[in-house]
């Protein structure tokens, strides 16, 4: 991990925090590395950017950022914060489903809720996004891009459940099944399907 100030002027609770997102072991399809924090939100910021990848390409981006001021903030409700950002192309059909907001908050409370992290003052915004293309721009017509902006306060300074959760957000993002569980390929040979 580079140290990005002195250890002496870091409070403990952020070196403790920052230590903990350095060790996580994540899902294979996860790919992660620290990246420039911002320098304004925060006295203390560390940063992580994550890619979900499958043969070779990006299903899926992302990034989350450690935020610490021991002054504390009312909104934040404690002295860390975490914030995080995820965008993906949707399947047109996923894409569509008027309910995907509320699906794609879900997911992330449902991962934080299965890792454990306990966590405080949450919120965040689910955006749908259709585009389509016209003329000589390259790809397909149509894309359907879901972002989500979300942030809240762990409750500890061990963060490992809480970077495994926002790494689980990204792959359900990305359209990938929960880790351990199979997808059978749809048959379309001899008439089943």
């Amino acid at each position: 991990m580079a140290e990005v100030f002195p250890r002496a002027c870091r409070p403990d609770e952020f070196v403790q925090a920052v230590a903990s997102l350095a060790v996580a072991t994540l899902r294979p399809e996860v790919v992660a590395g620290p990246i420039k924090p911002p320098q304004r939100l925060a006295p203390w910021s560390y940063a992580l950017s994550m890619d979900v990848m499958a043969d070779g390409v990006t299903l899926a981006s992302g990034r989350l950022v450690l935020l610490c001021d021991p002054a504390g903030h009312e909104s934040w409700d404690g002295t860390l914060r975490l914030v995080g950002f995820a965008a993906a192309e949707m399947d047109p059909d996923m894409g569509r489903d008027p309910l995907l907001a509320e699906v794609g908050w879900s997911w992330l409370v449902d991962a934080l809720a299965g890792h454990r992290a306990r966590y405080t003052a949450a919120g965040g915004t689910v955006t749908q996004t259709a585009s389509s293309r016209f003329g000589d721009l390259a790809g397909p017509q149509a894309t359907l891009d879901l972002e989500l902006r979300a942030s809240w306060t762990p409750l500890d300074t061990d963060l490992t459940g809480h970077l495994r959760a926002w790494a689980d957000l990204l792959c359900s993002v990305a359209g990938l099944p929960p880790e351990g569980i199979s997808v059978f390929p749809i048959l379309r040979e001899n008439g089943l399907a």
